[in-house]
């Protein structure tokens, strides 16, 4: 459907004056948002804008204090997820849902026949999922086993469940986070063929530029509130970051500055941890430069992080920092040395969620004599050092003593930052550091990140998004199966040039790694 008769077609999905409360946090205000049909709607909005409570309760998982929802203007009855899947809403999580062991067709088909029916129509749902799979361009083998698929092939399977259930209203939560720019580009194609059959369609993003791409219009949450709705013809990045945040945003630059010697050096690196692994692998992190690692998830990224933490050790190679070589580096003696780590995961790995604010940012230094005496910890000096971070990285908190787990993810992220750049770190390993963050707090981290830079540290920024790796990074590599391609200066390489090695072009022959 074009974008001028989206605006004209029924409307298949209404939300009118949703609210939802938490004790005194209002999560949703009096949200009122539609859909028609064979419309294409981006939904945006900071961390803890509202969207997730949304979606939540349009699913059922939640029950609105207020408000109505309607599909095809019959009422959703409240807080039951079966309604919504019998209404025909189909959504597809961020984190896939499938079963690695069984088929696609298994997985598909799974909970759509009834316990007691005594054998299952498998061919009829095969030529089915043929059917859907050729008439949206979703190719992918029924028979093939999950474990064996690409990350593209994967969300191909859990659109097709979807499509399946014969879902009218699709919601897609994050759908290109573990997509190579090419996979992006096949997956906004299909759903323009979705709009063009009349399917109704939610794409929830922090990608603004992706938003523009694929969306018929926007609607934006800010505090709970929808503040604005337009269409994306003629909009650019910055009107959508504005509506978000409610102020203009001045994405960081990276000002040209030389790089400084080679602070840590890995040469010939080859690791194992479960399916991941690094092959011969080789790069120099030099002092105020930032080094881009790209490539799709799964690929060695979370293992090479892992070996600069200290918690993985190579297998052959050597690791020098310093100029020293490290025989068996521990994570106490990496962090001792200088290294700052921000994980991937902030919620498993960065932080404990129920301990307080004080407790997790001493975490890593706890049995220094910053914070300790005589074997104890000097709560005060701990409480000191959480009310400094809360204010130096503006951390929205209640105060030191509140439970981490009742933080935003920016927030969470602003406090990792804080725990880490105190020290002023000579390395700085920053693995996906603004994922599922808001353009706000994106922007502060880009700002952190490229301090450290400047006062000289060395950034390792291992990163999904493009457009970060590009905007931030001095030199970039890919990371393809455990192999580390040419390190290549930002302004000799593109998008696209990036898209095609994270899908293993140039990687055939298993060639060595560069280091830079």
């Amino acid at each position: 459907m074009s974008r001028e008769n989206a605006g004209e077609a029924e409307i298949v999905l209404r939300l009118a004056g949703i609210t939802k409360r938490f004790g005194p946090l209002v999560a949703n205000d009096n949200v009122s948002l539609t859909l028609r049909r064979g419309e294409i709607v981006g939904l945006l909005g900071e961390n803890g804008a509202g969207k997730t409570t949304l979606m939540n309760i349009l699913f059922g998982h939640y029950v609105a204090d207020e408000g109505s929802i309607e599909v095809d203007g019959t009422p959703l009855p409240a807080g039951s997820p079966g309604a919504a899947l019998a209404a025909g809403i189909g959504m597809v999580h961020q984190h896939f849902t499938l079963a690695d062991n069984l088929t696609v067709l298994d997985n598909i088909i799974l909970g759509t026949e009834p316990l007691l029916r005594l054998s299952s129509r498998r061919n009829a749902a095969k030529a089915r999922v043929r059917e859907l799979a050729e008439a949206f361009g979703l190719a992918v083998d029924p028979d093939a086993t999950v474990s064996a698929l690409s990350v593209g092939e994967r969300q191909r399977v859990e659109i097709l469940k979807a499509l399946y259930r014969e879902a009218r209203v699709l919601i897609l939560d994050e759908p290109t986070a573990v997509l190579t720019p090419q996979e992006s580009t096949s997956l906004f194609e299909t759903l323009k063929k979705f709009a063009d059959r009349g399917l109704s369609i939610i794409f929830i993003s922090h990608k603004l530029g992706e938003v523009l791409a694929a969306c018929h219009r926007v609607a934006v949450l800010r505090g709970g509130k929808l503040v604005a709705e337009r269409p994306v013809a003629g909009a650019t990045r910055a009107d959508l970051a504005e509506l978000m945040v409610g102020r203009t945003i001045a994405p960081p630059k990276a000002e040209p500055q030389p790089a400084g010697p080679a602070i840590l050096e890995l040469s010939g690196i080859a690791a194992r941890r479960g399916a991941q692994k690094l092959e011969s692998l080789s790069l120099a992190l030099h002092g105020g430069e930032v080094l881009g690692i790209a490539g799709v998830s799964g690929n060695g990224q979370s293992l090479l992080a892992d070996l600069i933490s200290g918690l993985v050790t190579p297998a052959t190679g050597t690791m020098t920092l310093k100029g020293k070589v490290l025989a068996s580096p521990s994570p106490r003696q990496m962090v001792a040395q200088g290294v700052a780590r921000i994980p991937e995961d902030r919620h498993a790995e960065g932080l404990v969620g129920d301990m307080s604010v004080s407790e997790n940012v001493v975490s890593e230094a706890y049995l220094t004599p910053a914070f300790s005496h005589h074997g104890f910890i000097d709560w005060k000096k701990a409480r000191e050092f959480a009310l400094k971070i809360i204010k130096d990285y503006d951390v929205k908190c209640p105060g030191p003593e509140a439970r981490v787990r009742l933080l935003s993810g920016g927030n969470m992220q602003k406090l990792i930052l804080g725990r880490v750049m105190a020290n002023d770190p000579v390395i700085v390993l920053a693995n996906q550091p603004t994922r599922g963050l808001d353009v706000g707090a994106v922007t502060y981290v880009h700002e952190q990140l490229l301090a450290a830079r400047k006062r000289g540290a060395a950034v390792l920024l291992i990163s999904e998004d493009l457009d970060e790796l590009l905007s931030l990074s001095d030199k970039v590599a890919v990371i393809y199966r455990g192999q580390l391609s040419p390190v290549i200066r930002r302004a000799d390489v593109t998008i696209a040039d990036l898209g095609l090695r994270m899908a293993g072009q140039g990687f055939e022959h298993g060639g060595e790694s560069h280091a830079a």
